[in-house]
């Protein structure tokens, strides 16, 4: 729980440092507001049940539909851009491995109403910042960057109808993870043919914007956002952190141009995070569309990444003072002491039942305690108390209104 604690003052940290205003959903939704597109997996990892009402419901597997909804909600009374974070606890009914949870918890940033690739750069940044903030730098880990548009132009010039897109995207987001003929198989099955299969695959082995261009041209809609990126990524001052993979789709089906992946740089664990734009999402849901972008980064691959680097903080658990009353007499007297420390915003662990002093220095150790406060009968008569400080082992009294 402190680690997890430690984790979520990070993300709220960077979320303030950025400007986001913290909101929050729902765990149990409507089964069909996480149900898009045939194929995405997601439909399979729903918890998912009938409520007392007869309605499909589901515990959330993500948090961006949700706040697709209440960006909705809100309408035209919210004020545009919307700059909003959420950290949520997400279940998903899948294979548990290293990094992965039926159980998790998620931080997102989301950016509604803003159309330029700025948007994406600020995200990325957030995310970078985090990563500092906690020791990791770009030797560790990267970014993968890519846009769902290179996909549609290498899919319209077969004549691929439109309504395969975000089939073709879940498909392409298994590359790596199964045999390369499965994919092949499964896009025939897409309705690609074998030659538009073939030049597909041979774009997403592209690592360069420049061999990017010599594939599809400088024309385009995909090119020009991604070279922005790029140049923004070099005025924010991370170009290092960031690089261009053509086989990065994300698997959601709502994401409409940039999208990106954070990975460790030793390729021994998942997608630690991944976003980008999903302008069309909110009209899947009975809205008007705005542009928006945003980013998922879960609780467990960071913390496997830490371990990996020896980053983890030592997290003890920690208590300014420790007081105690020498007499059951005095129990009354230790509170008010307890009381006046905590009015002054100092943590106090009160010893509530008579112990012997052994045990109330091995408690002290135990919770690390700077101070150990002794209530005895002689001090409190002369309104003071016996102070310890536990570090060095000076002892000293002080009067209770003198106490800080």
């Amino acid at each position: 729980m402190r680690l997890r604690s430690w984790l979520f003052h990070n993300f709220r940290e960077v979320s303030r440092l950025f400007g986001f205003e913290e909101v929050d959903f729902p765990v149990l939704e409507s089964e069909a507001l996480f149900i898009r597109k045939a194929g995405e997996e997601i439909r399979d990892q729903l918890y998912c049940f009938e409520d007392r009402g007869n309605r499909r419901v589901a515990l959330r597997p993500e948090l961006t539909p949700s706040l697709a909804r209440l960006v909705i909600q809100k309408g035209k009374s919210a004020p545009l851009p919307l700059k909003w974070f959420a950290i949520g606890q997400c279940w998903r009914y899948e294979r548990m491995t290293r990094g992965r949870r039926r159980e998790h918890y998620q931080w997102n940033m989301d950016i509604i109403g803003v159309p330029e690739v700025t948007a994406e750069a600020e995200l990325i940044s957030s995310i970078i910042t985090f990563f500092k903030r906690i020791g990791v730098t770009a030797s560790d880990v990267g970014f993968k960057v890519s846009s769902r548009k290179v996909l549609q132009e290498v899919l319209r010039s077969y004549s691929v109808p439109e309504d395969s897109f975000g089939r073709v995207c879940v498909i392409i987001d298994k590359i790596g993870k199964i045999p390369v003929e499965d994919i092949k198989k499964d896009l025939k099955l897409a309705g690609m043919s074998e030659v538009a299969v073939d030049d597909l695959l041979q774009v997403l082995s592209i690592k360069s914007l420049e061999k990017l261009e010599e594939s599809l041209g400088d024309s385009g809609e995909a090119i020009s956002d991604l070279r922005q990126l790029f140049s923004l990524a070099e005025k924010f001052g991370y170009s290092e952190w960031i690089q261009f993979d053509a086989s990065v789709v994300r698997g959601l089906a709502y994401y409409t141009g940039i999208v990106f992946e954070g990975f460790d740089r030793e390729g021994k664990l998942r997608a630690i995070c991944g976003g980008g734009r999903y302008d069309k999402l909110l009209s899947t849901f009975g809205g008007d569309d705005l542009p928006a972008c945003g980013f998922g980064f879960g609780d467990a691959v960071i913390v496997e990444l830490l371990k990996e680097k020896g980053l983890l903080p030592k997290l003890d658990h920690q208590v300014e003072n420790i007081v105690c009353a020498l007499d059951s007499d005095l129990q009354g007297a230790a509170a008010a002491v307890a009381t006046k420390l905590r009015e002054k915003g100092q943590g106090v662990d009160l010893v509530l039942e008579g112990k012997p002093l052994k045990w109330v220095f091995k408690r002290a150790a135990r919770i690390n305690a700077q101070r150990l406060i002794l209530v005895g009968l002689a001090e409190w008569q002369k309104g003071m108390v016996s102070v310890k400080i536990l570090s060095s082992g000076e002892q000293y009294e002080v009067k209770l209104v003198e106490l800080e």
